[in-house]
C-alpha cells in the first residue's frame, strides 16, 4: 500500500500484522539532502526488514561493497544493521521504545551510512512507533489513609498516580474507584498535560458504623485492547480531627543550575493546619508516587525545606518532579507538586568521533578529496553545546561541515610525497561555553606514492672505452638512474633503445642488463671496422603507467696490436718471380728498391720499422729503419754474385709486436739476358720447404731410434730376471736346499754375530716372488712401556733378583697444532639457497690435552680474503664454537660460480697453535634466467620483418632465430618451437638451430603477409621461455640469390705437401706407440709393487691356530739356523724361501722361491740337518750343484 504526501519525494508504507489483530503503518520518507526516514514498530524480531537502501537511496550492491559501507552512530549503539549483500537495513537488536526514549515522543534512532572511495554520507532516521505493550502500574499494591470521622464532605486526598511507559493513546487515560459510597474521584491535569487524581469525600464517615473502608483504584490506558492496573486503598476512620493541612500552593516551581552542590536549599514548602495544638502540627515528606528523583533531594520533615542530596546532571534529567505530602498528627494530608527546572552549565568537553579515515591517500589526489569524516558531540546545550573545530593553518587541508555535527577533512592543495611523506593533523574542537572547553585529536596521514617521477641519470651522457678483440659478455660500463618514488614505482629497469650503428641494430653490438644497468658487449669489436658509436639506454620504472628517461652512451673502441703489417711492395706472388736489377757500376748508397708496408692498426701499433733479417751478402745491402729503402752499402764489384736474396722484416711498435717478412730478389747485372740465365731455376720458398722436410725426417729417425732402444732394454731386463729365477728352482719341483750361512763377522761377547733379539716384518703372498722380510728394530730385555693415561712404566733389571719399577708423570705441553677435518661439505650450494644455509661443517683433532683442556680447546675463524674484490665475510659467516659455515645471503651463479674460504682453527694453549684449511664453495646453477633473443632484434612495439620471393622452394631459409640463456648446463639448452603461424603448413622451425624454412613451395594462393610466433624454451626446471614474433613478407619482385662460385686456384707443390703430410703422420704414430709402451710398463710396475699383504712378526705371536702359522726363528747367537713351516689350511703347500741377511737388517731380504708339495717335508728336514759347508760356500753354487745332480 503506497501513499503520496506533500513535501516529501516518496512515501512507502507497509502493513505489519501483530498479535491481537493490530494494524500499524510502516512507512519510509526520503528527504532531500541525502536524509532517509523510516518508521517501524518497537519489539520487532531480529533480522526484520527495516528498509531497502539500494532502492531508496539509489545505490547498488556493488557500490556498497566497494565503498565498504557501514553504519555509524554517535553513541556506538547499533540497533539497526546493514546487509551489504542485499542492500537492506534490518533489526539487529531488540528495540524497546520505553527503554530507549522513555516518555519522549517521537522516539527516533539517528545514524549515518558511510561509504568510501569516494566518501559519501547518508543520514538515516528510524522512528520507533509505540505499541501497547505496557499496562498502567502503581508503585504500591496498597495505599492506606487515616481519615477523621469529623472530616467534612469535599475533603481531598491525593492518590498515587499510575505509571504507563507507553505514549499517546497507549498510555494512561482514565481511573475508576470502587465502591463509590463515600468517595469519588476527581481527575485533574498539570501544566505539562499529565493527569493525576484525588479522592474526594462525598458523605461523612462514621467510625462507630464502619471503622475501615476498602476501595479499589483502577487505571486504564487507551490501547486496543485496553490494559489496566489497580491498587487497594485502605481507609481507617479516626476520631475527631476537624481540619486537614493545606499547602499554600498546589504547584511550586524553581530553577536550579546543574552544578548545584550537595546541601544547597532548593525551595521551602509550607502547609497550614487550622487546628490547634497537637492537631495543628504538620510533617512533610515525599509522596510515595515520587520516583527515583527523591534520591537526589531531601526534605526537612518539620520545616519543609528541600535540599540537594546528590549530583545533578542536566544531560540526564532536564526537569525533576517531586510530590510533597503534608500530614497532621491524625493522618489528614494534603499534597503539592514541586517542579525543578534544571539549567545547563558548560561541564562537558566536546567529543570527537572518527567515522572514516582514508589512510594513506595517493599524492595525486585532487583538491577537495575527503580524507577524514568525523563527528563532534557536546552533551551540553545552547551555547555550551555549540562547537567550532579547526586545524593548523600551515597544513594543506581544511575542515568542511557536511551536516549538523558532522565534518569532513578535505585536501586544499596539491600533495607531494617526495616533499612531505606524512602529516600529523591535530583537530581541535572548542565549545562556546564560559569557560570554554576544548579537545584535540591527532591523526597521522601517510601519503602514498604514485608514479609521478621519471628515473633520472646523474649525467646527461657517458663515455666508455673497451679494447677491441674483447670476449663477448665483457662489461663496458654500468649506468645508474635514481627515482624519487618508492617501491615498484622506483624499481628501475634498463633497456637498450633500438638505433642503428653502421646500418646494423645496436642490439647486435651491445646488451644491457635490465636489473643492474650494466652494459655488456654482445660480440668482439674490431677497431679497424668501427672505432666508436653511440647508444641510448632507457631507464624505465615499474609504475603504471611507466615513466622513463634516456641517456646517451658513447662507446669508444681502443686499438690493440692485432694486425701484422701488410707488405704492399714488392708484391709477393706464388708462381712468378720479381727481381730488382742493380748495375755493377752502382755506387755506395744506390737505391735498389723500397719496401712499402702498412698496418691497419693505429697509433703506436701502426709505427713500422724495417730490418734486414738475412741476405746473400749482408755487406752489400742495408735497409732504412724508418722508410724501408734498400740501398747499397759499398761499391758493387765483379765478384758479387748475380743472384742476391734479401729477407726484410717489417715490425710494428705494438705490445707484443707483430711482424711480416718479405723476400726481395736482386739481380746484379748489366743486361737482362744475364739475369734470365741465373734465375731460371730459382724457386720461390724452396729453401723453406727443404728445411721443413729435413727437420721432419730427423725427428722421425730420433723417435724411432729411442723406441727401438727402449724395447731392447726391456727385453734384456726380462731375460736377465728370468735366468736368475731359474737358478732357484729344482727341475723335479722339490724344496730347495737351505744351508747354514757361514759366520762372516767377529763374535762379540760370545753371543754370535747378532747380539740382540731382532724383529722382522714378513710380507707373504701366494706369489712367492713378491714376498719380503724386513728388519724393523732391535730390542733388549729392558722395555719402556707408556700407557695412554700419560704415565710411563719402565722396568730395569738390577744386579740382584729384584726389579725396580719407576713411574714418570708426563705433563702435556701445547706441541700439537689442530688438524682440520672437513666433516661435511654440501657441494655444490644452490644459488637460491636462503640465508643461513650450511655451506660446510668442520671438525678439528688436537692431540694435546691438559687439566683445564686449554691446549685442546679450539676456536674457529675465517681469514679475511677477497672474493671479486669483496670481503669473503659478506658471503659467509662461521660459528666460532662448532666450526659450521653458513651463507649470509643467496648467491648468483651468473656472477659467482666458485670461491674459496680460508678458515683457521686455533687452540687456547700458551703459546697458541693454529692451522689453516681451504674450503672450496661451488655454486649450483638454478634456472632463473629466461632465454634472451639476440636475433632477430625487435624494437619496442615493432616486429622483425623478413622478405622472401614467391618463387621460393621447399627448404628455403627465411631467417634464423638466435637466442642465448645466461644459465649453464641443462638450464641453458635452448629449443625452438613454432607456437603460432598464419599458415602453419608453410613454415617450420628447426628445434635446435632456430632456422626458419619453408616446408613447401610458396604458391600464388599464399597470403603475402605471414606472421610467426616462435617460442624459445630452455631445458631447466621449471622451464623458462620467451617468444619472438617474425613478420614475413612474400613479394613477387624478389629472386633467389645467385651463388658466386669462384674457381679455385691449383694448389702449388702438391707433391711436396703430400710428403710433408706423410712424415707428420709417421712421426705422430711412432710417438704414440712409445708413450703407450711406457704407460703400460708403469701400470704393471705399480700393480706388482702393491699386490702383497704385510704382517708383522709380532702380530702372529698370539695366533691361536698352529696350523695356520708361518714361524721364522732367528737365533741370537748366529745366523739363521732353520725355517719352520707349519699348517696346511691357509697354505695348502709347503713354501720355499730365500734369505739374504746382513748386520744392517734393513737391507736383509726374504723371498718366496716356489711352492712344493707336503710330501717333501722330511727331505727338507734332512737337508736342514746337513753339515755346515766351508766358508767359501755360496748359495748360488749350492743351488747350481743341486740342479746338476
Amino acid at each position: 500500500m503506497f501513499f503520496r504526501c506533500p513535501g516529501s519525494r516518496s512515501i512507502a508504507s507497509q502493513i505489519w500484522r501483530w498479535p491481537g489483530q493490530l494494524l500499524f503503518l510502516f512507512f519510509v520518507t526520503k528527504i532531500a539532502f541525502g536524509q532517509i526516514r523510516y518508521s517501524i514498530p518497537e519489539e520487532m524480531s531480529k533480522g526484520s526488514l527495516v528498509g531497502n537502501i539500494v532502492q531508496d537511496v539509489g545505490l547498488d550492491v556493488k557500490r556498497l561493497k566497494s565503498g565498504r559501507a557501514r553504519i555509524f552512530t554517535e553513541d556506538s549503539s547499533e540497533y539497526i544493521g546493514l546487509n551489504t549483500e542485499k542492500g537492506t537495513l534490518v533489526v539487529k537488536e531488540r528495540i524497546d521504545r520505553e527503554e530507549l526514549c522513555g516518555q519522549s515522543s517521537p522516539c527516533s534512532l539517528h545514524f549515518q551510512i558511510i561509504l568510501e572511495n569516494p566518501m559519501e554520507l547518508h543520514r538515516i532516521d528510524v522512528e520507533i512507533l509505540d505499541i501497547n505493550d505496557n499496562p498502567p502500574l502503581f508503585a504500591k499494591k496498597e495505599i492506606q489513609f487515616e481519615i477523621s470521622e469529623s472530616a467534612a464532605p469535599g475533603a481531598r486526598f491525593s492518590l498515587d498516580s499510575a505509571k504507563d511507559p507507553d505514549v499517546a493513546l497507549n498510555t494512561l487515560q482514565t481511573y475508576t474507584l470502587k465502591p463509590s459510597d463515600h468517595f469519588k474521584l476527581n481527575t485533574l491535569s498539570r501544566p505539562d498535560g499529565t493527569k493525576y487524581v484525588e479522592m474526594v469525600l462525598q458523605t461523612a464517615l462514621d467510625r462507630e458504623k464502619v471503622e475501615e473502608h476498602m476501595l479499589t483504584l483502577t487505571a486504564y490506558d487507551g490501547g486496543s485492547p485496553h490494559k489496566s492496573g489497580s491498587v487497594k486503598i485502605k481507609v481507617i476512620v479516626l476520631d475527631a480531627n476537624d481540619n486537614a493541612p493545606a499547602f499554600s500552593q498546589s504547584v511550586y516551581s524553581v530553577t536550579l543550575p546543574e552544578n548545584t552542590s550537595k546541601g544547597t536549599i532548593v525551595i521551602g514548602v509550607s502547609a497550614i493546619d487550622a487546628d490547634q495544638g497537637l492537631n495543628g502540627e504538620v510533617t512533610y515528606s515525599f509522596s510515595q508516587s515520587t520516583d527515583s528523583a527523591s534520591d537526589l533531594f531531601n526534605i526537612d520533615a518539620f520545616s519543609g525545606e528541600i535540599t540537594v542530596n546528590g549530583e545533578l546532571d542536566f544531560e540526564k534529567w532536564k526537569q525533576y518532579e517531586l510530590n510533597v505530602e503534608a500530614k497532621d498528627k491524625w493522618g489528614l494530608t494534603d499534597t503539592s507538586k514541586v517542579l525543578i527546572e534544571m539549567t545547563d552549565v558548560n561541564d562537558n568537553v566536546p567529543l570527537i568521533s572518527i567515522i572514516s579515515f582514508s589512510n594513506p591517500i595517493p599524492e595525486d589526489s585532487p583538491s577537495e578529496t575527503v580524507i577524514v569524516m568525523f563527528n563532534i558531540k557536546d552533551l551540553d546545550s545552547g551555547k555550551n553545546g555549540q562547537v567550532k573545530c579547526s586545524i593548523s593553518r600551515d597544513l594543506p587541508f581544511r575542515i568542511k561541515s557536511s551536516s549538523s555535527n558532522f565534518y569532513s577533512l578535505v585536501s586544499d592543495e596539491v600533495l607531494d610525497r617526495e616533499t612531505v611523506p606524512e602529516y600529523n593533523i591535530t583537530i581541535t574542537a572548542t565549545d562556546e561555553g564560559s569557560p570554554s572547553f576544548s579537545t584535540n585529536k591527532t591523526l597521522t596521514l601517510r601519503i602514498s606514492d604514485v608514479n609521478d617521477n621519471a628515473p633520472l641519470y646523474p649525467k646527461q651522457s657517458y663515455a666508455a672505452y673497451i679494447r677491441e678483440n674483447n670476449s663477448p659478455g665483457t662489461s663496458i660500463l654500468s649506468v645508474k638512474a635514481s627515482d624519487k618514488d618508492t617501491n615498484n614505482n622506483a624499481r628501475i629497469s634498463y633497456f637498450l633503445e633500438d638505433n642503428q650503428v653502421n646500418g646494423v641494430s645496436a642490439s647486435s653490438y651491445i646488451s644491457v642488463n635490465a636489473e643492474s644497468g650494466e652494459i655488456l658487449a654482445v660480440r668482439s669489436f674490431d677497431y679497424e671496422q668501427i672505432k666508436e658509436f653511440q647508444i641510448r639506454v632507457k631507464a624505465q620504472d615499474g609504475g603504471s603507467p611507466p615513466l622513463s628517461s634516456n641517456v646517451t652512451v658513447k662507446i669508444m673502441i681502443q686499438d690493440q696490436n692485432d694486425n701484422a703489417p701488410q707488405v704492399l711492395y714488392p708484391v709477393q706472388t706464388g708462381g712468378s718471380l720479381v727481381a730488382e736489377m742493380v748495375p755493377r757500376s752502382a755506387d755506395v748508397g744506390y737505391l735498389v728498391t723500397k719496401v712499402v708496408a702498412v698496418d691497419v692498426d693505429s697509433g703506436q701499433n701502426a709505427w713500422l720499422s724495417y730490418k734486414l733479417q738475412k741476405a746473400t751478402d749482408r755487406a752489400l745491402f742495408e735497409v732504412g729503419l724508418q722508410n724501408g729503402e734498400i740501398r747499397t752499402v759499398r761499391q758493387v764489384t765483379d765478384k758479387d754474385a748475380v743472384k742476391q736474396r734479401l729477407t726484410v722484416v717489417v715490425e710494428d711498435n705494438g705490445q707484443p709486436s707483430r711482424s711480416a717478412t718479405v723476400n726481395v730478389n736482386v739481380a746484379v747485372a748489366d743486361n737482362f739476358p744475364e739475369v734470365l740465365s741465373e734465375f731460371t731455376d730459382f724457386t720461390h720458398d724452396k729453401e723453406y720447404n727443404d728445411n721443413l722436410t729435413f727437420y721432419l725426417v730427423l725427428a722421425l729417425a730420433v723417435v724411432s731410434f729411442l723406441f727401438i732402444m727402449s724395447i731392447i732394454a726391456i727385453l734384456s731386463v726380462k731375460c736377465y730376471r728370468w735366468r736368475r729365477e731359474r737358478m732357484f728352482y729344482k727341475s723335479n719341483g722339490n724344496l730347495p736346499v737351505i744351508p747354514y750361512y757361514p759366520p762372516l763377522y767377529a763374535d762379540v761377547g760370545g753371543t754370535g754375530t747378532l747380539k740382540h733379539v731382532f724383529n722382522y716384518e714378513v710380507c707373504g703372498t701366494t706369489d712367492s716372488t713378491k714376498s719380503d722380510i724386513k728388519y724393523v728394530r732391535p730390542f733388549s730385555q729392558s722395555t719402556l712401556s707408556v700407557d695412554i693415561n700419560g704415565t710411563m712404566t719402565m722396568p730395569r733389571p738390577s744386579k740382584g733378583t729384584e726389579d725396580v719399577m719407576s713411574e714418570v708423570d708426563v705433563i702435556d705441553v701445547n706441541d700439537n697444532a689442530p688438524e682440520i677435518v672437513l666433516t661435511s661439505q654440501p657441494s655444490p650450494v644452490r644459488e637460491d639457497a636462503p640465508s643461513g644455509t650450511v655451506v660446510a661443517l668442520l671438525s678439528v683433532r688436537d692431540l694435546d690435552s691438559g687439566d683445564n683442556g686449554d691446549n685442546a680447546k679450539i676456536s674457529y675463524s675465517i681469514l679475511d680474503s677477497k672474493v671479486q674484490d669483496v670481503s669473503v665475510s659478506s658471503y659467509v659467516y662461521m660459528n666460532s664454537d662448532n666450526g659450521s659455515i653458513y651463507s649470509m645471503h643467496s648467491f648468483d651463479y651468473e656472477k659467482l660460480k666458485v670461491f674459496q674460504i680460508q678458515v683457521q682453527a686455533k687452540d687456547h694453549g700458551s703459546p697458541s697453535l693454529s692451522s689453516n684449511a681451504t674450503v672450496h664453495v661451488f655454486i649450483l646453477d638454478q634456472n632463473d634466467n629466461a632465454p634472451a633473443v639476440i636475433y632477430p632484434s625487435t624494437a619496442l612495439g615493432s616486429l622483425s620483418h623478413q622478405k622472401i620471393p614467391r618463387s621460393a622452394k621447399a627448404g628455403h631459409l627465411v631467417t634464423k632465430v638466435t637466442a642465448v640463456d645466461a644459465d649453464s648446463g641443462h638450464n641453458a639448452w635452448i629449443s625452438y618451437k613454432l607456437a603460432e603461424a598464419t599458415d602453419a603448413s608453410l613454415f617450420s622451425v628447426n628445434i635446435y638451430t632456430g632456422e626458419v624454412r619453408t616446408k613447401r613451395a610458396v604458391s600464388e594462393q599464399d597470403d603475402s603477409s605471414q606472421r610467426l610466433l616462435i617460442e624459445i624454451k630452455d631445458d631447466g626446471e621449471p622451464v623458462q621461455s620467451t617468444t619472438v614474433t617474425v613478420a614475413i613478407l612474400i613479394e613477387d619482385g624478389l629472386h633467389e640469390p645467385i651463388l658466386d662460385l669462384r674457381q679455385k686456384a691449383p694448389e702449388p707443390s702438391k707433391k711436396n705437401g703430400r710428403i710433408t703430410l706423410y712424415l707428420i703422420l709417421s712421426l705422430a704414430s711412432v710417438s704414440v706407440l712409445s708413450v703407450l709402451t711406457f704407460v703400460i710398463l708403469t701400470v704393471r710396475c705399480v700393480k706388482n709393487s702393491s699386490g702383497s699383504c704385510c704382517m708383522r712378526r709380532a702380530d702372529y705371536d698370539g695366533y691361536t691356530n698352529p696350523n695356520r702359522n708361518l714361524q721364522i726363528q732367528l737365533n741370537s747367537d748366529g745366523p739363521i739356523k732353520y725355517v719352520e713351516v707349519l699348517g696346511g689350511d691357509m697354505l695348502s703347500q709347503s713354501q720355499s724361501f730365500r734369505s739374504c741377511l746382513s748386520p744392517m737388517s734393513e737391507f736383509s731380504d726374504f723371498t718366496f722361491v716356489k711352492p712344493s708339495s707336503t710330501t717333501d717335508f722330511k727331505e727338507m728336514i734332512n737337508v736342514l740337518d746337513a753339515s755346515l759347508p766351508d766358508s767359501a760356500w755360496t748359495f748360488e753354487s749350492q743351488q747350481m750343484g743341486a740342479v746338476h745332480q
